[in-house]
């Protein structure tokens, strides 16, 4: 299944796009900001905060729904609000469907024999005269 492992991709395009693009704080009195070279790559690319709140929001949405589509898929599985009795009828009910499409195919399958034994008589016939 595809969901829990796409959902398992926005986790980490989430966290990722909080962990790049954060303001660099402080918090406590003995916390410091690096100062970088020239040469050394940003660990962080800050954006401005309205656009940073605004990105948060929509990753936020998409988990969300994502988590949610997940759940209507759980919840339309079989046999989660059935009981036991329910799901054995079922899988009686799947048997004598497959049994009844196997007479049809064994029937078909007689009849495409049958065909093919007259047309084979035809050729044959064709080809004496």
């Amino acid at each position: 299944m595809r969901q829990p492992h796409q959902l398992t991709h926005q986790f980490i395009a989430t966290y990722f796009y909080v962990e790049r693009h954060h303001d660099l704080e402080t918090f406590g009195p003995n916390d410091k900001i690096p100062d970088l070279k020239p040469d050394q790559p940003k660990e962080v690319e800050s954006i401005p905060p309205e656009e940073f709140q605004a990105g948060q929001l929509e990753l936020a949405r998409d988990l969300i729904i994502k988590e949610q589509h997940i759940e209507y898929l759980i919840s339309s599985l079989p046999g989660l609000d059935n009981s036991e009795a329910d799901q054995e009828q079922s899988v009686k009910d799947l048997e004598e469907e497959l049994r009844v499409a196997e007479a049809q195919r064994l029937e078909a399958v007689k009849e495409m024999d049958e065909v093919l034994v007259k047309l084979d008589q035809v050729l044959r016939s064709i080809r004496r005269n």
